[in-house]
């Protein structure tokens, strides 16, 4: 192993030495933001994000989590209701003074899954430690800042002229990459029409596990489009045919759902079923194991990148932080707050920079500071837990 993996698991052993405590206080909060325009997949079109927060209060200070699930079982079985449940009723009550952040972890891993659920706490206990610390949540984690590459995620358009507007668009503000949404019957002509007339941009394309084998020869048309990835084109549980798949394609396969830890990570990579791994740090269960994955890949010459799932600023900002991490080498789902709201949870928004770039936001734990009062404008529910 190289000196980075070292340097890794140092920032590691170090994290899940922190210590947990005092806690004064837990709440739940439910927000729903309108979309600027609808988002949609291969399965299902979404026209806001309602998102669960996680709020712990310690000495004065807020330490913010929030829950990428959605209300809906469409993209994942974790949805916000079974989310709070988990959260509630088996993972809170192991949060108490005395811990470490380690020790709390391995306790989670008596929870099978719900890797959602477990991220919302590590997210907001991680925030916490760092504003103790008075350092920015990338810095508790041990690494520099650096520009973050942006990319955008196009959904589902209902013409291919929508299509080609809404990437021009996105060529025109200046993302790093662009990836759009595939769907049986939407897929190679529309590709074909964005490469037309975009031939040098990064482009990919994302199917949300929409495909069987059967469209093997279909889906290897694709080839022809010199595309960064295919994403997730098989069923989230067929790593073994993602395997068979690769071995006929040209073009890298990226696995995105199919990934729920390191372990999946390795076994994918080992078996042959992709070049690239999408980590989405809100569904593996948090930063940890998202820094564990990315070395593990990296070992194995596997490049990653940080998927998004819509989410506000909280959730967005802590993913920001996580690509100063080594391994994220390619441009995340890390796109412009305008994108998708109007108006967010957060101050400041994120936005493209020189070159199209992100800068990591600077303040202490997450870096932005939430709006109590765009909170409460959006706010759905609020219960305190403790």
């Amino acid at each position: 192993m190289g000196i980075g993996t070292r340097i890794d698991d140092d920032n590691l052993a170090r994290l899940e030495a922190l210590p947990i405590g005092p806690i004064d206080g837990i709440e739940f909060v439910t927000v729903r933001l309108p979309f600027v325009s609808p988002f949609g997949t291969s399965n299902h079109t979404w026209t806001c994000k309602e998102a669960l927060l996680l709020q712990i209060v310690s000495d004065g200070l807020f330490g913010w989590g929030e829950c990428v699930a959605d209300p809906d079982p469409f993209y994942a079985y974790e949805t916000t209701t079974t989310a709070r449940h988990i959260l509630k009723d088996f993972l809170l009550p192991f949060v108490q003074r005395g811990t470490t952040l380690g020790a709390l972890l391995n306790q989670f891993r008596r929870v099978r899954g719900h890797g959602m659920a477990k991220a919302t706490v590590e997210n907001a206990l991680l925030d916490l430690a760092a504003k103790r610390a008075d350092v920015p949540l990338h810095a508790l984690l041990g690494y520099p800042r650096k520009p973050i590459m942006s990319g955008i995620s196009i959904g589902l358009q209902d013409s291919v002229e929508m299509l080609l507007s809404a990437v021009a668009e996105a060529v025109g503000t200046g993302y790093h990459r662009v990836k759009m949404k595939i769907a049986r019957g939407r897929d190679v002509e529309w590709v074909r029409a964005v490469r037309e007339r975009f031939p040098r941009i990064r482009l990919m394309v994302d199917a949300n596990g929409d495909y069987d084998l059967d469209a093997a020869d279909h889906l290897q048309q694709l080839d022809a489009f010199n595309l960064m990835m295919i994403e997730q084109p098989l069923s989230y549980s067929d790593i073994a045919r993602h395997a068979h798949l690769q071995r006929r394609f040209t073009t890298p396969i990226c696995l995105d759902e199919s990934i729920h830890g390191e372990a999946d990570a390795v076994t994918a990579i080992e078996l042959g079923a992709c070049r690239i791994i999408n980590i989405k740090q809100g569904r593996v269960g948090g930063l940890l194991e998202s820094i564990r994955i990315a070395r593990a890949c990296a070992a194995r010459g596997v490049d990653v990148w940080s998927g998004g799932m819509d989410e506000t600023g909280i959730g967005r900002a802590v993913n920001i932080h996580l690509q100063t991490a080594d391994g994220f080498t390619l441009p995340g789902d890390t796109s412009e707050t305008r994108r998708y709201f109007r108006e967010d949870l957060v101050d400041p928004p994120v936005s493209l920079g020189q070159d199209g770039f992100i800068d990591v936001p600077r303040g202490p734990g997450i870096g932005v500071i939430v709006l109590s009062e765009r909170v409460a404008r959006y706010e759905l529910e609020r219960e305190r837990v403790r």
